[in-house]
């Protein structure tokens, strides 16, 4: 049970930086891009094919993070600068993505045991080397999604940042202000993809594998992340137990916690609700389905407070 715990945690962890860039486009951008799907895997074969080649495995990242970037930048060019609209951009992107990833690692790669990944390699060995692999594994996915979560808390308090929240909410607001509203759209585009790119390479090194149909359904687990987590967080807003906490300095920030803490929340327990259906007889083989299953009754339960969740 501990073991089934310590993974499901994990997981948690790892997707949260996918579901980190679902709210950046759905949630602050109100942008439905569709190329997720393909650059989550996009990730996961820019890694896969750098590790076998040799390369340090955080460095496989940081070139993840740059192809789901690049990603990211063809699809905001296709919106902003041809005018095609945000859902179609997305369609385009994703389809075009289909067959790169296949050119790139084709439909199936494996990692062999003997290379190092992040979470074998020699700095996580020299500090954690004392902790079980899956030990090591919660710690660093753990470590690293929080350190993600803090840089795009510190980023949404800049001026960019600021910037980037206003063009979902009032983009007339920053065309008043001199700002091009296209070109914060694109840079939030790239940076969403990015997040989920580096989610796909950082998953391909926990399970050493890359398959081609990885991305299929993860907007959709993105989508149900943000939705359960911003709600638990309202919910948990104004309740009485945060209007105490308000009242006492130290725990005041506790009170009102950042969006990308409610999506790593919702990341967390989504995936035990997954583990739990699996736990309960269904098979492994209908995990999509039992994805799409739990986001239908997400919506359901949230009603019409989903969509304006999905549209914040």
């Amino acid at each position: 049970m501990l073991d089934l715990i310590v993974s499901t945690l994990t997981q948690g962890f790892i997707y949260a930086l996918l579901s980190f860039g679902v709210y950046i486009t759905y949630s602050v951008l109100d942008f439905p891009d569709l190329s997720v799907d393909s650059t989550f895997p996009l990730g996961a074969a820019v890694t896969a094919v750098l590790l076998l080649k040799g390369m340090n495995p955080w460095l496989t990242l940081v070139c993840a993070a740059l192809a789901g970037a690049v990603a990211g930048l063809c699809t905001g060019l296709i919106h902003v600068k041809l005018g095609v609209r945000d859902l179609l951009a997305g369609i385009i992107t994703m389809t075009a993505l289909s067959s790169v990833n296949l050119l790139i690692a084709g439909s199936n790669l494996t990692v062999e045991r003997a290379v190092d990944t992040i979470f074998t390699s020699a700095p996580v060995m020299a500090v954690l080397g004392g902790l079980t692999l899956s030990g090591r594994k919660l710690v660093v996915s753990l470590v690293l999604v929080v350190v993600v979560k803090l840089v795009l808390d510190l980023y949404f308090r800049t001026k960019s940042g600021l910037l980037l929240r206003a063009v979902g909410d009032n983009g007339t607001l920053v065309t008043t202000l001199a700002q091009n509203k296209g070109n914060m759209k694109i840079l939030g585009v790239v940076l969403a993809n990015a997040l989920v790119a580096l989610c796909g390479g950082v998953l391909c090194q926990e399970q050493r594998s890359y398959s081609a149909v990885m991305g299929i359904g993860q907007v959709v687990f993105g989508l149900a992340t943000v939705i359960i987590g911003v709600s638990l967080i309202r919910f948990f807003v104004g309740s009485r137990a945060a209007q105490g906490m308000r009242k006492i300095p130290v725990l005041r920030f506790l009170a009102s916690p950042k969006g990308t803490t409610a999506v790593l929340l919702g990341s967390v327990l989504y995936k035990f609700c997954i583990q739990i259906a699996i736990n309960a007889g269904l098979p492994a083989n209908m995990l999509k389905f039992i994805t799409a299953v739990l986001f239908l009754l997400v919506l359901v339960i949230a009603g019409r407070r989903g969509e304006e969740i999905i549209h914040a």
